[in-house]
């Protein structure tokens, strides 16, 4: 592996650590209807358990509502529960035909623990980060590089990773403000 296959696989990582970070900062509602606030419910349909994504269409009519349209009508009851369960806070109605949601205005208390539980999220990226370059710093151990090219390289990866850790807490403050803001 040369000094160039190292660099390049640790930014791969490093980029996938950040969108990992953003998919999982959407699930994190913020007083508004988000589709993938739902990304984590699943069904029991038909003795599996199913991401509801695949048993039915999540749409936002209105700015604060879902409104989930099952494929199968007679996995409604079965929805409405798991939903329940997952303990997001939500109340589902459900009318037979589809479920809605009505997402409840926020209370401060409960924007404070968002954040906490954000930047919680942020420290997980970024020990993941940490992880990446390590495992980078290593390998250019393993190689043997002269003493200079190798300095070089951990430079390199430490900038990547300086990067990296900017744009994790750039994307916490954008999160932080989205959920405090009313």
């Amino acid at each position: 592996m040369d000094n160039d296959m190292i660099t390049l696989e640790a930014t791969e990582k490093l980029d996938k650590a950040v969108e990992n970070l953003e998919k999982k900062f959407a699930t994190v509602r913020a007083g508004r209807a988000n589709p993938s606030s739902l990304d984590g419910v699943v069904v029991e349909y038909y003795g599996s358990m199913t991401p509801l994504k695949q048993l039915a269409t999540i749409s936002v009519p209105e700015a604060r509502q879902l409104l989930i349209k099952p494929f199968d009508k007679s996995c409604l009851n079965a929805i409405e529960k798991a939903i329940i369960a997952s303990n997001l806070g939500y109340n589902p109605g459900n009318d037979g035909e589809t479920i809605r949601i009505v997402i409840p205005q926020l209370t401060e208390d409960r924007r404070k623990e968002l954040v906490k539980q954000v930047k919680a999220l942020s420290e997980e990226a970024k020990v993941q980060v940490r992880n990446i370059r390590h495992d980078a710093l290593e390998d250019i151990k393993k190689q043997e590089f002269p003493e200079d090219q190798a300095k070089g390289m951990e430079n390199d990866i430490q900038d990547l990773v300086n990067e990296t850790n900017k744009k994790i807490e750039a994307k916490f403050k954008e999160k932080e403000q989205e959920l405090l803001t009313v």
